[in-house]
């Protein structure tokens, strides 16, 4: 079977279906390559999701514009008010939503509630075509991008998008360097009960011996934890209970969030921490988004967010092509990547500078980190900025 679109995708996460959403509003005949088909597993609705996501404006926007946002499942779903970065001395930053001029700094969304969302909108989608298999080959032309799958079918279009993850298929095809370095880091996700009300406070507190530990609001007296620890802590942490590791976090968050204890049933997730830079985002008729096209630290939350920023910049230089341009022209593509270099530039420095600054015990760098946290405090010039940055403005 040979399938021809305006746009192949190549990757199944939740970037790649709003990707195919996005495209498909705009008119364009898409194709979004998946494995292969597998029942959707059974969850009970009270389980929460130990992985999720804290969505910023851009992101937002994005979600609202291909009706995706109204669909998920609001009882599920808490606003960020405020931000508290904790140093690991006297050092303080605080942000808040009523500064911004907003209504919520972020949302925290569950990756299931997501991907539930996405998938119920991609089967009202006339213009995607969800095909699933394994592709072993890419080849790009003057005229197309074409993938051969396993089972002998080809994919054809003007344009191939890969948003197949950190490990990208399609970035090895293409034959793009990447930089890669690990932080000798693994993320510690899971979800806790709180003693006292959040009040849509997200926390966040450096360690240099213990990493970067973050609890995100969810709806009610619940949080959410991501811990960066370093790897000997992260096996450390592994080995114990959830009420131990409980006991953990309470010793960091009981003047806000009081005594925590786990939700039930106990889920626990972990993934390493790396660095991953490829040298370009783009090759001939082929656009990279999402972790295919950057990974960074998870400190700042912004990994998500990157994703849907490279969606909007690559759909506004495909619309924007011209009568007389294909898809995937080079010059379409030339935008794109000039649209997202310095953006996701700041997001690598900044995430990587804090990862790397925290990340030490020398004395005179300890006193200069949480002295900067407090100078930033009281720079409302410097903070306004940030705080856009965070937004996606």
């Amino acid at each position: 079977m040979h399938i021809q679109s305006d746009v192949c995708i190549i990757g199944d996460g939740a970037i790649g279906k709003v990707a195919a959403l996005g495209f498909a509003q705009a008119g364009l005949k898409v194709a979004l390559l998946s494995p292969a088909s597998r029942a959707a597993a059974s969850v009970a609705t009270e389980v929460w999701d130990a992985r999720v996501y804290a969505v910023n404006h851009v992101g937002h926007d994005l979600l609202s514009a291909v009706k995706v946002w109204e669909a998920l499942d609001a009882t599920r779903v808490a606003a960020v008010d405020s931000m508290a970065v904790h140093g690991d001395a006297a050092g303080e930053l605080a942000f808040d939503a009523y500064g911004a001029r907003v209504g919520a700094l972020a949302w925290i969304v569950e990756d299931r509630n997501l991907n539930q969302a996405l998938d119920a909108a991609l089967k009202f989608a006339s213009n995607v075509r969800i095909v699933h298999g394994r592709a072993t080959s890419l080849q790009a032309d003057e005229k197309a991008a074409c993938v051969q799958l396993e089972n002998g079918d080809t994919l054809a279009a003007e344009l191939l998008v890969g948003a197949d993850g950190g490990q990208s298929w399609v970035r090895a095809q293409c034959e793009i360097d990447f930089d890669y370095r690990p932080y000798g880091q693994r993320a510690i996700v899971t979800n806790f009960a709180c003693e006292k009300p959040h009040y849509g406070v997200a926390h966040q507190w450096f360690s240099a011996t213990e990493g970067i530990i973050a609890l995100l609001p969810l709806p009610g007296l619940r949080v959410s934890l991501v811990w960066s620890a370093p790897d000997a802590l992260a096996d450390i942490l592994s080995q114990e209970t959830l009420t131990q590791l409980a006991a953990r976090v309470t010793a960091w968050s009981t003047l806000q969030l009081g005594t925590l204890s786990p939700l039930q049933p106990e889920v626990v997730k972990s993934f390493p921490l790396s660095l991953i830079r490829p040298r370009a985002i783009t090759a001939p008729r082929v656009a990279l988004i999402g972790d295919a096209a950057h990974v960074v630290h998870p400190l700042a939350g912004h990994g998500m967010n990157l994703g849907f920023a490279d969606v909007v910049g690559l759909i506004k230089a495909v619309t924007e092509r011209g009568a007389h341009r294909d898809c995937g022209d080079a010059r379409v593509l030339s935008s794109y990547a000039r649209s997202r270099k310095e953006d996701i530039l700041l997001m690598q420095l900044a995430t990587d500078g804090l990862a790397r600054l925290f990340g030490t015990e020398f004395e005179p760098l300890r006193m200069a980190r949480n002295l900067g946290l407090n100078l930033v405090n009281k720079l409302p010039v410097l903070k306004r900025r940030l705080i856009g940055h965070a937004l996606g403005r």
